[in-house]
């Protein structure tokens, strides 16, 4: 699948059938002189995410147009152009119906999803009468017209979205290290803030300290010259210096074998001279700025080496920049440690852009505070009312009045009691009851004639 490996290259999609088209010009290496087992042939290279939202669907539609014969030999004679123009998205009315109903079936999932974050999304806000149709307009590597059939557009503008997403990729990696970097200097200050003088004074001692020893490593060779290719084939390689060629040097790290150096395979060639400055176990070098000085060298070699701009490096390209000047006498080069990263006014923004940011929360946390207040003095209140229902009923209880019924009845009555008037009288009269077990006699009738 050599055209799904372009997609973390920042190509996109279909711009790697550039990469079928084009063959590696076969060179015989000795893999017994290099260091470490080689790359397997036939062996599948997990390719890195993209960091596209979409980056799952993209990679399971390439998947399914892969299975086409047709389409895949149209693949192996486009050109970038023919690509980015949309020209190739109209030979997906070609593919077969199998093809065909399988991305009907990953759009239709694709569309699922995204409803599925609208409402999410929407949900947290507590909006509702959510129009998924009009929102589904924002996405824009799907044609939300027709959520149920993967169109020629749905091709094209995977293509477009993709390719646009992933050229601003690199300058948003750049955005972000810039603020990780005000936001350190940020804490910083603001911890000497607490700080007594005498302690402020040893703090900043400190920080120079840490600079100084940060800065203190080996030269760095510049990114793709000779000198820095030399020392990966000696040190990486295991290959004696003084054989170093061009051609096997590019085989060696094609580690895909696709016939081109992507962008991840470039990036690994900088290991060694960011080993030179970054050491994960002292506490002045720090990993993030070691990931932005990778980028930062395989942007340089990239503008340097890539003549067509597809973010790929063909062997004939690199072999052309081995024949520059600039590969044999390379200005140096300057690490992060000796750059200014940002001014002072930046500074500024950003400190008053996150005082904002503290405000709005501090406000935020404020109005939770006072509806967690209300929210309580309301339980309070009803636990109050509740007890006072609880002591009242039990006050009645107590003073052996029983709850009455609708009719003003008794509901029950206590065992061995009776209603008034209902007791039995004593047989000897007055108000006494009769002793438990004694059955009172008729009482004799004064109209009965004696003998």
């Amino acid at each position: 699948m050599k055209w799904l490996a372009v997609l973390p290259q920042q190509c996109i999609l279909l711009t790697t059938c550039l990469l079928m088209a084009l063959e590696a010009v076969p060179i015989d290496i000795d893999k017994t002189k290099v260091k470490g087992e080689g790359h397997v042939e036939g062996e599948k290279v997990e390719n890195p995410d993209t960091g596209l939202y979409y980056d799952e669907y993209l990679r399971q539609v390439i998947d399914v147009l892969e299975t086409d014969k047709h389409f895949r030999e149209k693949l192996q004679t486009a050109d970038i152009e023919e690509i980015k123009s949309g020209k190739l998205s109209r030979e997906l009315d070609l593919v077969s119906h199998h093809v065909r109903t399988r991305l009907d079936e990953l759009k239709r999932q694709e569309v699922a999803r995204l409803r599925m974050l609208i409402k999410a999304k929407m949900d947290s806000v507590q909006d509702t009468g959510i129009d998924h149709q009009a929102l589904l307009k924002q996405f824009e590597h799907l044609n939300h017209q027709n959520p149920d059939k993967f169109e020629p557009k749905d091709l094209d503008m995977l293509i477009k979205a993709a390719t646009s997403d992933l050229e601003n990729y690199d300058k948003t990696r750049h955005e972000e290290f810039k603020k990780y970097e005000m936001m350190k200097e940020h804490e910083r200050r603001e911890y000497l803030k607490t700080l007594d003088e005498e302690k402020r004074q040893r703090e900043e001692s400190k920080f120079e300290e840490m600079k100084k020893k940060h800065g203190d490593h080996p030269k760095v060779h510049h990114p793709g010259s000779k000198d820095q290719l030399k020392e990966v084939w000696e040190e990486a390689d295991g290959l004696d210096p003084n054989e170093f060629d061009p051609k096997t040097f590019f085989k060696l790290h094609d580690v895909n074998n696709d016939g081109f150096l992507d962008e991840q395979e470039l990036e690994a060639l900088f290991t060694k001279e960011l080993e030179k400055v970054y050491d994960p176990k002292n506490e002045e070098d720090d990993m993030v700025e070691m990931e932005e000085e990778r980028l930062r060298m395989r942007e340089h070699v990239m503008n340097e080496v890539d003549i067509n701009k597809d973010r790929l490096v063909t062997l004939e390209e690199f072999l052309r920049a081995t024949e520059k000047k600039e590969f044999l006498e390379p200005d140096s080069w300057e690490t992060l440690d000796q750059q200014q990263l940002f001014t002072e006014d930046e500074l500024k923004e950003f400190e008053s852009h996150i005082s904002q940011q503290e405000d709005e929360l501090r406000k935020k946390a404020e109005d939770l505070q006072k509806q967690k207040e209300e929210l309580q003095r309301q339980h309070d209140q009803l636990q109050a009312q509740k007890q006072e229902l609880q002591q009242m009923e039990q006050k009645k209880l107590q003073q052996g009045n029983p709850p009455a019924g609708p009719a003003g009845e008794l509901k029950f009555q206590p065992p061995g009691e009776h209603k008034v008037g209902d007791a039995p009288k004593h047989p000897a009269g007055g108000d006494q009851p009769l002793p438990p077990g004694h059955v009172q006699e008729p009482a004799a009738r004064t109209d009965q004639v004696h003998p």
